[in-house]
This record gives structure tokens, C-alpha cells and sequence, in this order.
């Protein structure tokens, strides 16, 4: 009789429990965005935060919010795109990037200012008089782009990290890891890029790197669009003006511009 009494006590206990959450279930539940749910599932899940959020979760519920730009999603490019278009029931344009690396530098073309033994970061080095190599604006060649690239789209090769643009969705997270502010987001279909980022003038330029830009002007001169611009003794490419002629890339002397 005990053991009865024992079983029907906490028999009556787990029903009053269940009854409590189901009535708390009901009375209390928060309202699901049916919109935020369509837009989560439009979105590749890869959570890289390259969009300015946590991850997906939080950008969906941006974006249904209307906080967020509804075409920062760079993973999931047109497919993502347009699935949110259609969701939201607006147009969205996007203009396809991916990340560049402007500069051409290696071993055998840039001289070494001193040897460095310490921690292999670019970030790291860089704090030791811009780094070891004799050009202070040129990358330093640690992979701190490469190790947080979440989709391998840049590996190093000969000391110097080589974007493979048909991995590379744009996402942006190699540009803060760059201590020398070398990484930029270009058009996918850009037709010329400049390979340096070098801004300094004079013979210390040639002497420092063999492959740096001078700032002659010979491409500003040779491009009849006006799409080539030097500043800071450096080219510069306005890709709004640029129909890819080639001109420039023939009349540049140091083949910095490919």
C-alpha cells in the first residue's frame, strides 16, 4: 500500500508538471517570424560572420528586422541572393568580389632587412619595424590571411599567400588579418590589378623590391578612360572606368599591373 501510494503521488506530480508546462507552452511562447525562418533557410549555414553578425541566426533576424542589408551574404552569393529577394519581396542587386592581394613580392624579388626568429604571424612582425622584409608596405608572407580564411581560397606559396578567386566568396574576414591593409574586395570580373602596394618614391623603391610600382604615370598616361590613377606614388585602379583595354598593363615597365 505504501509503494501504491508512493506511485500515485508522483504520478499526480508529473501530471500537474506536465499540465503547467503545457499551459506555459502556450500562454508564454514567443511569436515565431515566419519570415526569419524562410530567410535562415535561404542562407548556406556557414556562420562566418563575415555579413557583420554572429552567424546566420543572427543575420536572418536582422534582415527581417530590416537592420541588415539583405545582400551581405557573400557564401551564399546569387542563390542566397535571390531566394531572399523572393522572400522579401523586393529587388536586391549584388555585385559579385573577391579578395585581392596587392602585392607581388617573393623571396627572390624583395631584400631582407633583418632575420626574425619570432612568432610566425604576420601581425607578430609586423610590430618589429614593419616587419623583416626591406619593403615596409609589402606582405610579410605568415599566412595570417591564409589561417583565417574559412574557405581555403588562400594557401602560401614561396612565402607569399596565392587567392585562388574560384574559392574566394568575397567574405572579407582575410582583410582585418592583414597587418599591412593589402587585402581589398574587387569585382569578380575585374580585368587589371595592381600588384603593389608600395608607397614610397626614389631609389629606395627599386632597391627594396624588384617588382614594385614607381609611380611613373606611364599607366595613368596610357589609359584613355581615365580609370588608372596614381596616388601616393602608387597606381590605382577605378574599376567603374574600366572596360579592360590593356594599355595600361603594356605600358607598365616593372610588370606590376597584370
Amino acid at each position: 500500500m505504501e509503494i501504491l501510494i508512493a506511485v500515485i503521488i508522483v504520478a499526480a506530480i508529473g501530471l500537474i508538471a506536465g499540465i503547467g508546462l503545457s499551459l506555459a507552452s502556450k500562454f508564454m511562447a514567443v511569436p515565431v517570424d515566419e519570415k526569419q525562418e524562410k530567410i535562415r533557410e535561404a542562407l548556406p549555414g556557414a556562420n562566418c560572420g563575415a555579413c557583420g553578425y554572429s552567424g546566420c541566426d543572427g543575420y536572418a533576424a536582422a534582415v527581417a528586422s530590416g537592420e541588415a542589408e539583405p545582400n551581405k551574404c557573400a557564401p551564399g552569393g546569387e542563390t542566397a541572393i535571390s531566394a531572399i529577394s523572393e522572400i522579401l519581396g523586393v529587388e536586391i542587386t549584388n555585385e559579385p568580389k573577391v579578395a585581392f592581394i596587392a602585392c607581388k613580392g617573393n623571396c627572390e624579388s624583395t631584400a631582407v632587412k633583418y632575420h626574425y626568429e619570432g612568432l610566425k604571424s604576420c601581425s607578430a612582425a609586423a610590430l618589429m619595424h614593419s616587419g623583416p622584409l626591406a619593403c615596409s608596405f609589402g606582405c610579410i608572407g605568415y599566412g595570417d590571411c591564409a589561417a583565417i580564411c574559412p574557405f581555403g581560397a588562400i594557401t602560401i606559396e614561396n612565402g607569399r599567400p596565392v587567392m585562388c578567386e574560384d574559392i574566394c566568396v568575397g567574405c572579407g574576414k582575410c582583410i582585418n588579418a592583414c597587418p599591412k591593409s593589402l587585402i581589398s574586395l574587387i569585382p569578380k570580373d575585374h580585368k587589371v590589378t595592381v600588384n603593389c602596394s608600395n608607397k614610397e618614391k626614389g631609389a629606395p623603391v627599386v632597391k627594396n623590391c624588384k617588382t614594385s610600382c614607381v609611380g611613373c604615370k606611364l599607366c595613368e598616361k596610357a589609359c584613355e578612360t581615365g580609370a588608372m590613377k596614381v596616388i601616393n606614388n602608387v597606381a590605382f585602379v577605378d574599376y567603374s572606368l574600366c572596360d579592360g583595354c590593356g594599355k595600361c598593363i603594356a605600358a607598365c615597365k616593372r610588370g606590376v599591373l597584370r
